[in-house]
């Protein structure tokens, strides 16, 4: 069975990347009801321009509607499913049993994803999703390899699995967590999460206010519910043995060249996966060029454990930079970071490997000659030919 590659998609933008650069499928929210609303996300219009261009591309395309609603968040529901009903997307990804209801009355020609929120660890409850009217399970990330393993062998096969492989984790169960809502009033649960997780904390003792003791010893204090990032690239043919039919990226606010990259590097390793050659672990430099935490497999292999937390940090890794990006016009590019006459830079583009390219003269849409690109998005002719939709990137040292 063939794993279905399904990437985040948080704006037109990122949609485009991730088509272009191997998904088989994309998820992209409506600007009400999904769990990332600090992300762009679509409009009306903006959701059938990409439901459109996914199908003219022969890509799917799911659309989350996972927040857990209250009373007020069901009214404008009904329309909204109406209105998926028209366009036509291949599925809806919900957490909560009543907005499964009004989809099921409202959109009946959608299939229900089950998602990752309504953590789904067990067989018995795939069962009650299935017998509901779900046709797909988004695992929960809490669940190890011999529990999947389990569960896909007691669920019929009409109902497909699907898991994360990659992105960030959050240190709550399956993402049920308060804690935004208690400290900013942003709820995780409605899409707002502030991420408070990521802050850095100290240690305070009740007759000493004001004083702030490191909980290690580090004058950084501690990130004590701060997750690594969940990376299983090496483990695709585990995945895929256990029987998860749909292989998820996490990072709909992330940038689209993070979306271009993971996607890519992903795409590549499923295809050497399904032409029988062995895992090429030069992919992981690829995952390692974007801006990511120190990776962890989460709790495929085994229950949590503190090797899947941070505790030096809550910021990113990144050993790239986006200098540019290819123009429609042969030999001319977009300017997204000054980049210099001379240089020696990296083309990313789809399916191929990234190779190495080194500036010669470079010159402004008025043809003059220019020892740098200082502006942003200003046009630049480089005089190289580059592949379609190609990102240029400069490797930092490490």
């Amino acid at each position: 069975m063939k794993m279905e590659l399904l990437a985040p998609a948080g704006n037109m933008e990122k949609l485009r990347y991730a088509v272009w650069y191997g998904a088989d499928a994309v998820y992209a929210a409506y600007r009400q009801f999904g769990l990332r609303a600090a992300s762009e996300n679509f409009d009306k219009e903006e959701l059938k321009q990409a439901i459109d261009f996914c199908h003219k591309n022969g890509k799917k395309i799911y659309i989350p509607c996972n927040i857990y609603p209250d009373s007020g968040d069901l009214k404008a529901l009904p329309a909204y499913f109406e209105l998926l009903e028209q366009l036509r997307p291949d599925g809806l990804i919900i957490a909560d049993l009543g907005v499964m209801a009004l989809a099921k009355r409202y959109a009946p020609s959608l299939p229900i994803h089950i998602s990752t929120q309504a953590n789904v660890t067990n067989y018995e409850a795939a069962m009650v999703y299935r017998e509901l009217g779900a046709s797909r399970i988004v695992l929960a990330r809490e669940m190890r390899l011999a529990d999947i393993i389990d569960l896909r062998q007691k669920l019929p096969m009409d109902t497909e699995l699907e898991a994360f492989a990659h992105g960030a984790m959050c240190v709550a169960y399956s993402g049920r967590c308060l804690m935004s809502a208690v400290m900013t009033g942003r709820s995780g649960n409605q899409g707002a999460c502030a991420q408070p997780c990521r802050w850095n904390y100290a240690l305070m003792e009740s007759q000493r206010p004001g004083e702030y003791f490191p909980i290690e010893e580090d004058a950084r204090g501690t990130y004590l519910f701060n997750s690594k990032d969940l990376c299983l690239l090496p483990y695709l043919k585990e995945l895929q043995d256990a029987g998860i039919a749909s292989l998820k990226i996490e990072g709909r606010m992330k940038s689209f060249y993070y979306v271009a990259c993971v996607t890519q590097a992903y795409r590549r390793a499923l295809d050497d996966l399904a032409a029988g050659k062995p895992y090429d672990p030069a992919l992981l430099e690829e995952l390692r060029a974007v801006s990511h935490r120190d990776y962890t497999t989460g709790f495929l292999f085994r229950s949590a454990g503190a090797e899947s937390q941070n505790f030096e940090n809550g910021g990113y890794i990144r050993n790239t930079d986006v200098v540019a990006i290819a123009a429609d016009e042969p030999g001319w590019v977009i300017q997204k970071n000054k980049f210099e006459a001379g240089e020696t830079l990296q083309v990313l583009a789809p399916n191929c490997t990234p190779y190495e390219i080194t500036l010669g003269e470079l010159k402004n849409q008025a043809g003059e000659p220019i020892e740098s690109a200082p502006h942003a998005e200003m046009k630049v002719e480089i005089g190289i030919d580059l592949p379609a939709n190609a990102i240029i990137r400069r490797v930092k040292e490490r």
